[in-house]
């Protein structure tokens, strides 16, 4: 506690200080929120659309406990960003706190991360088709892109594993990393103590010292309760939204990502063809590698903002072109009538799936594994096989439909050859909703056929 609490801060207690402990103050709110929807969640292309419909609809408080974590994933990247640029303009990462700022340069890299990897377990086709499209960018990485995607994926498309291996980055990979870079980020701002006020090193050493207890602790604690009062009121005013279930089929929808991902998602419209390499790999890796790096190449002690306009300058320019991006992504999707008139509908979409009552994903089967008991053994293996390959996010367990998906009718009635054939080589409308050829081996795939012929054998 005393190393803690009676830190001296040079300069005396600032609200310049408070955006450290508010990022700690929204980390416990995403923890403490996380864990109370993980009491219901279940992530499979089959429940976890129902599970966070059931929270949003059923459960007391759930809209309202999803808001809060929503919104404070939202906040945590405005905090993050406002720190950086500030211990930035501060020239803080000089002076033995490299380490300190590299860790925090890493700790933006994987809040990111936490942006990207939850966007998807509600299962609706804005989560959905804005990371089928993030999943497919990376493909465009070259050398290790391929293997980025299906590791992502699990396979070749998206389905339970995919949303199973979301999860687990999520809520246990991720989070362990930002644990340990938090410590680490802690342990190196112990050694290397407050940076103080960017003055002239003659200017800080004449700075009157004060404990950090109680006056910067008094700050840090309103500006906790100011962000989290921010949080209740946001989920209470404007709760968010859950669209319709993920439907790979619709071939129409318009994705659009987060707002913290909208400029990386302009910024690829300009690069194509070989440029491409250019646009989503070099440039990106030279700005954060200068990031990074920038303790070791501005080794000047000065400190003062006004005397570093290289510096500064260089993350004015950078900080506005990433505002203009995201602006400019909105304005042309406002400008295209088609596009805005599509987004339009499906906001209208998602409002009116919020208003609708809840009700279960399966009102027939509960799924593959329900009734595979009751199946042959080749059978048995096919409905786990209609599980993996993703075809329950299009059709809905054992293939009934229901909740807006595509019922199987009358497939279990025809011949095994036919269907392993059309299995082979869609046809059609199949292949105008996204479905696509099957890989699996042909004793594989007589197991899959199996199933769908015991399976959907009394649907007519």
């Amino acid at each position: 506690m005393h190393e803690a609490l009676d830190e001296p801060v040079p300069g005396g207690s600032r609200w310049a200080y408070v955006f450290g402990s508010g990022l700690l103050f929204i980390l416990v709110n995403q923890i403490v929120t996380g864990i109370c929807l993980a009491f219901y969640y279940v992530p499979s292309a089959d429940h976890a659309h129902a599970t966070v419909g059931y929270m949003q609809k059923v459960v007391w408080g759930g809209r309202f406990i999803r808001g809060l974590h929503a919104y404070g994933s939202s906040l945590m990247i405005v905090l993050l960003l406002l720190h950086l640029a500030q211990t930035f303009l501060y020239g803080a990462y000089k002076n033995r706190r490299e380490l300190l700022w590299m860790a925090g340069c890493v700790l933006f890299l994987l809040v990111l991360g936490m942006g990207f990897t939850g966007y998807l377990l509600p299962w609706d086709r804005r989560a959905y088709f804005a990371t089928a499209v993030g999943t497919n960018i990376l493909a465009e990485v070259p050398f290790v892109g391929g293997f980025l995607k299906a590791f992502l994926r699990a396979g070749p498309d998206m389905g339970t594993l995919t949303l199973s291996r979301f999860y687990v980055l999520h809520v246990f990979v991720i989070p362990a990393l930002i644990f340990v870079l938090i410590a680490a980020h802690v342990f190196f701002f112990r050694q290397a103590g407050a940076a103080g006020p960017p003055l002239r090193p003659e200017e800080r050493e004449k700075l009157p010292t004060e404990p950090f207890f109680p006056m910067q602790v008094l700050k840090d604690f309103l500006c906790g309760m100011l962000l989290i009062l921010g949080l209740f009121l946001l989920s209470a005013l404007r709760p968010v939204t859950l669209g319709p279930i993920a439907s790979p089929a619709d071939s129409t929808y318009v994705p659009r990502p987060e707002w913290y991902y909208l400029p990386a998602f302009q910024w690829l419209k300009y690069w194509s063809g070989s440029g491409i390499l250019v646009g989503i790999v070099v440039i990106p890796l030279l700005l954060f590698a200068l990031l990074l790096g920038i303790p070791f190449l501005d080794r000047s002690p000065e400190r003062r903002p006004r005397r570093r306009l290289l510096p500064v300058l260089g993350l004015a320019l950078v900080g506005v072109g990433v505002v203009s991006l995201g602006f400019q992504s909105a304005w042309e999707d406002r400008r295209d009538p088609a596009v805005h008139a599509k987004l339009a509908a499906q906001e209208a979409a998602e409002e009116e799936y919020n208003r609708a009552p809840f009700e279960p994903r399966e009102l027939a089967p509960a799924g593959a594994a329900a009734v595979a008991a009751k199946l042959s053994p080749a059978a048995a293996k096919g409905a786990l096989l209609f599980e993996n390959e993703g075809c329950s996010g299009c059709h809905g367990a054992s293939g009934h439909g229901a909740g807006g998906l595509i019922p199987l009718d009358g497939i279990g009635s025809q011949p095994a050859a036919a269907l392993q054939a059309l299995l082979r080589k869609p046809q059609g409308k199949m292949v105008e909703g996204g479905m696509e050829p099957s890989r699996l081996s042909d004793a594989e795939l007589a197991q899959l056929v199996a199933f769908l012929r015991e399976a959907l054998k009394d649907k007519k």
